[in-house]
């Protein structure tokens, strides 16, 4: 099966956008992928900015990538585009740091005004990073996601079934790769 790096962008320690990625990473880990968390908001803030090229979380966040084989981005929607943090992630990476990788963006934010941030702000940039596959997005709403106490999470059931199908579909098209089928 597939190695996944599943990436938020969130600066929030409390992210309802980390804590859906995590809810979909057993999901993809019970389909039999291996899934690497990374939140962008752990790495140091200097070597980020400061587009400090050689800090070993920026090599070991860019070999992250490299040793993938897809793609989970997930961001909150801020003034309808995906967040300032992952756009620094994004661009310490290698030009062409996604080619081959098969990619699942996902966006969350409080009104449906922002669903076109994925296509319109994110999936851009992931063609330009040369991703082999960009499978469709999914934009979900703050209010769908319940953190309970003990930092479970639930997905209204309205959403639950389109996320649901949409991440089916990312391990469908990584199970098809052509580099898994090589490797295979």
């Amino acid at each position: 099966m597939a190695t996944v790096l599943s990436v938020s962008g969130s600066p929030s320690a409390t992210s309802r956008t980390a804590r859906l990625l995590r809810h979909l990473d057993a999901r993809l880990t019970a389909q039999g992928h291996t899934v690497v968390p990374l939140d962008v908001r752990t790495l140091p803030a200097g070597p980020l900015l400061g587009a400090d090229f050689a800090h070993p979380d920026i090599v070991r966040a860019t070999e992250l990538f490299a040793s993938a084989d897809g793609v989970v981005i997930g961001t909150p929607v801020y003034k309808a585009a995906y967040s300032g943090l992952l756009k620094s992630l994004l661009d310490l990476l290698p030009q062409y740091a996604l080619t081959g990788k098969t990619v699942l963006p996902l966006a969350t934010g409080g009104s449906t005004a922002h669903v076109l941030a994925i296509d319109y702000a994110l999936r851009p940039v992931l063609s330009s990073m040369g991703a082999a596959h960009i499978v469709q997005g999914w934009f979900v709403l703050d209010r769908h996601i319940t953190v309970a106490p003990d930092d479970s999470v639930t997905v209204d059931p309205a959403a639950a079934l389109a996320l649901d199908q949409v991440v089916d579909q990312f391990s469908t098209a990584l199970d098809r790769s052509p580099t898994l089928a090589a490797a295979g």
